[in-house]
């Protein structure tokens, strides 16, 4: 019944989804104004999610452009759906360019469509379907958009200061077939506080280094402008060399005295960096056979020290496993050097129930400020679980075998949704098993099965909860 239902509006749900696709929604703080907090792209996907409401006869209210609802339903409990309209940036090797989305026979490519444009549309149209259906509501529903996700959560934070908390809801940000946990995440910055003056003329001069954009992105490129002062064919033929003995791609040039090295890794989502590679980390593995000014030379080899292939936390003394949740992990996505200020190293650090976190950045902490760094910690937020028994955890998961046939249970992941907003919140979809993981990489798509399908569950499931009672 409800896939039929879904069929009378696939054209344009494909249609609403391009729309919003094609709209650059990636932070941009440099053109952020009081109008647009994080750029006017994130924005102007707030404004078109606002503008499909009211087409479609819904009441919407705004939060100082960062986040806002759409109001549908009647009754006391208020149920939540939490999507997000912003991106990370796009990165470099599309096929196609990817906020000018691609339609094929089978799918939608462009950025965003996996996460999370596509399932917050299917969420958005599974309730469209239902009040198009003129049902009895006997929940409130709030669709919660935010526009800074990838980020800082700037939107959910400003919205839950003076708006109602859903008793109950989901985000459409993961995994089927339901994720009742997710591990705790923070990022912190390590700086380079102490600049060693050079006893002698070094014979190489790291002047600026730079690699990632996003903490929990790997950063799948970075680059190194160094002054060798002599031997620069020598230098060259041994970046060839670890390139090759590291299974690289990379390239080199020399700019008036300047060799230019550029590393290309693997981007993945941060939530998982051991099936990435970590351009930055590589890079600054070779700088570190190389004799370096002093400073360059400290903080290169606190790269190796601590972060190179360490996924898990192993060289910060951090490791550490939990039956429930899996392993710490981090990421250091944002790698920067010049030679006036030193260098800084950006970590997405997350970790599951039981792993004493301050404990362990304290001691980190120590260890760092001996070696001339210190560790600037940014915000914190706490592992999230839900009883994977409770009764509207068992509705929705009823509602995704009744449309799948799969009888797999509820797990818990390292990435981190608008489900840990709420106290009974929990990621719902709309990946499955086949689902080719792209998010946070490039020629991202979402098949066309896949966001009808989703849209299936969601009807389902929200009729379940919302109608049903």
């Amino acid at each position: 019944m409800w896939r039929e239902k879904v069929q009378e509006y696939e054209a344009q749900m494909i249609e609403d989804l391009k729309g919003l696709l094609s709209i650059k929604s990636v932070r941009d703080d440099a053109a952020a104004t009081a109008e647009a907090p994080v750029g006017p792209g994130p924005r102007a996907a707030l404004d078109y999610m606002y503008q499909l409401a009211e087409r479609d006869g819904f009441n919407t209210f705004d939060t100082d452009h960062l986040a806002g609802r759409i109001e549908i339903g009647k009754g006391a409990e208020l149920f939540g759906i939490l999507g997000h309209v912003d991106v990370v940036p796009a990165g470099d090797g599309w096929d196609t360019d990817p906020f000018d989305p691609v339609e094929t026979e089978d799918r939608i490519i462009a950025r965003g469509t996996l996460d999370d444009k596509g399932p917050t549309i299917a969420a958005y149209y599974a309730v469209k379907i239902l009040n198009d259906m003129n049902v009895d509501w006997k929940k409130r529903i709030h669709i919660i958009i935010g526009s800074d996700e990838e980020s800082d959560w700037k939107c959910t934070e400003r919205y839950f200061k003076t708006e109602e908390m859903p008793s109950i809801g989901i985000a459409p940000d993961a995994e089927f077939p339901l994720i009742h946990g997710e591990k705790g995440i923070t990022t912190f910055d390590i700086k380079q506080q102490t600049l060693a003056q050079d006893e002698d003329e070094p014979e190489i001069e790291l002047q600026q280094f730079e690699s990632g954009e996003r903490y929990n992105m790997v950063p799948d490129k970075a680059h190194a402008h160094i002054l060798v002062k002599e031997n620069m064919t020598d230098t060259i033929q041994r970046f060839e060399a670890f390139l090759a003995a590291h299974q690289l791609t990379g390239e080199h040039e020399v700019d008036s005295g300047i060799l230019k090295l550029s590393v290309y890794g693997k981007a993945v989502h941060a939530m998982d960096p051991a099936i990435g590679v970590n351009a930055g980390l590589y890079l600054i593995h070779f700088l570190n056979t190389l004799n370096l000014n002093q400073s360059a030379k400290a903080w290169a080899a606190l790269s190796d020290q601590y972060l190179f292939e360490s996924h898990f936390g192993e060289k910060m003394n951090m490791q550490f496993h939990s039956e429930e949740m899996g392993d710490v992990t981090t990421n250091p996505g944002v790698i920067h050097y010049d030679r006036e200020n030193g260098g800084t190293f950006g970590i997405n650090l997350r970790y599951p129930e039981g792993f004493d976190f301050d404990a362990a950045i304290a001691a980190f902490e120590k260890e760092l400020v001996s070696k001339g760094f210190e560790l600037e910690l940014h915000k914190v937020q706490t592992p999230h679980f839900v009883n994977p028994d409770d009764p509207f955890i068992q509705k929705l998961l009823t509602a995704y075998r009744n449309q799948t046939g799969d009888m797999k249970p509820s797990f818990t992941i390292g990435g981190g949704t608008y489900a840990r907003n709420l106290d009974k919140g929990v990621a719902f979809g709309a990946m499955f098993d086949d689902s080719e993981d792209l998010m946070h990489q490039k020629n991202e798509y979402i098949t066309k099965k896949q966001l009808f399908n989703a849209t299936s569950i969601y009807l389902e499931a929200i009729y379940s909860v919302c109608v049903e009672g």
